[in-house]
């Protein structure tokens, strides 16, 4: 898997990626992370890709991410309490 391209942003970490004939979209927030993959004969290369990295795409990224870290404070908080 090689890095082929970053979009800039000043709240994200955005990088593109090739792989398997596979355009793999990782968008980073602190410790979380969310791939997105989509096959290369679905889209008309990189320059569709990235345009598919809209405001509203990285709003519902934000929400996710929001989620993930609830999940993962609330499962920290219990990491004592569940019985093995």
């Amino acid at each position: 898997m090689r890095v082929i391209d970053e979009i800039p942003h000043e709240r994200f970490k955005i990088q593109i990626f090739n792989y398997n004939s596979k355009y793999i979209v990782k968008i980073e927030l602190g410790q979380f992370e969310q791939s997105f993959k989509i096959g290369e004969i679905d889209v008309m290369g990189l320059d569709e890709v990235k345009g598919m990295v809209t405001q509203e795409f990285l709003r519902g990224c934000l929400k996710r991410f929001i989620t993930m870290r609830e999940d993962w404070e609330t499962s920290f908080k219990n990491k004592n309490t569940i019985e093995n």
